[in-house]
């Protein structure tokens, strides 16, 4: 198989914007707010109030047992015939936020579990409410004990981008997508938005490793 190595490397100008300008920024956008939805779903799994605790299970349950896909195309295809309709950019987020949140609450709420009893009865020994002994005690430790998850969730959100090529949301697999559309080189295009998706993952990973230094001080011992 011969190779236009001069497209290859025109193209990786665009591959890279579309990274930056695409795949990044949704990333971001979506795992934060997954992250945030997480957290809420979590609190509510671990909630001694029956009907949150079970609308918790239930939104976990769903989004656990449905593809990524079809969760996408539900959002951007689907909620239109119901009178509601998004362009690409907010339906993707949607889309991928509601996904992170699904599966990172699980996470976070393992990951609290996992402090000893003995914490929050040192919190509420020192007058802290649960409320402070969550937020100064126990969510710091826990989040020693999720980096390794959330930080795989995240890197596995940097690839699952890809599918909001399905709804033309420009990103770096949907210009990869073009330019082999226009000079048909798909495998050259596709193996190089893999080895550029593949760079970013390794940032990704040697960044988890060093924010687990960081928050090694927070574990009890």
């Amino acid at each position: 198989m011969s190779v236009n190595w001069d497209l290859v490397w025109s193209s990786l100008g665009p591959l890279i914007g579309g990274a930056i300008k695409g795949t990044i920024p949704l990333t971001l956008a979506s795992f934060v707010l997954g992250l945030i939805l997480a957290l809420i779903v979590a609190l509510m799994r671990l909630s001694r109030n029956v009907i949150l605790a079970a609308v918790g299970r239930f939104y976990v349950s769903v989004i656990r047992g449905t593809p990524l896909l079809v969760q996408l195309f539900v959002i951007f295809y689907g909620l239109p015939t119901i009178g509601i309709k998004l362009d690409p950019w907010p339906s993707a987020i949607i889309a991928f936020s509601l996904n992170v949140g699904g599966y990172a609450a699980e996470v976070i709420r393992a990951a609290i579990l996992s402090v000893p009893k003995g914490q929050w009865e040192a919190a509420h020994t020192i007058g802290m409410s649960r409320g402070q002994a969550l937020l100064r005690i126990i969510l710091p430790q826990a989040a020693r004990v999720s980096v390794p998850p959330l930080s795989n969730t995240f890197i596995s959100l940097v690839k699952d981008t890809s599918l909001a090529s399905l709804i033309l949301v420009t990103e770096l697999f949907r210009q990869a997508q073009q330019v082999a559309a226009f000079s048909q080189e798909f495998m050259a295009l596709y193996l190089e938005a893999a080895a550029v998706y593949w760079v970013i993952c390794l940032v990704l990973s040697s960044a988890q490793s060093q924010l687990e230094k960081r928050l090694d001080r927070y574990v009890a011992h």
